[in-house]
């Protein structure tokens, strides 16, 4: 029994994770919140809630209206060292359609780093180099290092696809590796 329990000790220490998000039914969302478009002008418009499954739900639309084009979903916490941490890995189940998944080392810093992935309809894990996420504002990449990878502060989901559309990402958790 103390082999077995040492075991899983060793093997818990060379594959650590660190778990920034895992909904259930019971999920607090209220560190969550939308930024639209609206914010310029525009009129899209996302939601977010927890489903019955216990899986968040980002889904609204996107309106081109007033130069318009896009609405996200942003979480806040307080400052996470994420320096042994080279991925992350989201869970979702997308309606086909492109997303970013974005990052800031400091919530107050202007910028974001910036992931580009696709959904397949189906649930799906996404595993995101986070030495692969490029430095952005408004929609200009930056002449900047790639995310440093040190600290983490800010998660959000945007679609901005430069069309109009509706849309609903489910998103069942997102873990450091």
């Amino acid at each position: 029994m103390k082999m077995l329990f040492y075991s899983l000790l060793f093997l818990v220490m060379i594959n650590p994770s660190l778990v920034i998000v895992d909904f259930n039914v019971e999920s607090d969302l209220a560190d969550w919140y939308i930024v639209d478009d609206g914010v310029m002008g525009g009129l899209s418009s996302g939601n977010m809630s927890i489903d019955k499954e216990g899986h968040a739900r980002f889904y609204g639309e996107v309106s081109l209206d007033n130069n318009g084009g896009f609405t996200s979903v942003r979480y806040q916490f307080n400052t996470k060292k994420i320096e042994p941490y080279n991925n992350c890995r989201i869970r979702i189940k997308g309606d086909t359609k492109n997303y970013q998944f974005r990052v800031k080392s400091d919530a107050s810093q202007r910028f974001s780093y910036i992931y580009e992935f696709e959904t397949n309809g189906e649930w799906e894990e996404i595993v995101i180099p986070l030495s692969e996420m490029y430095p952005s504002f408004r929609g200009r990449k930056l002449d900047m290092p790639n995310f440093p990878n040190q600290q983490l502060e800010e998660i959000v989901f945007l679609i901005a696809n430069k069309k109009e559309e509706s849309f609903e990402l489910m998103i069942d958790s997102i873990t450091l590796e």
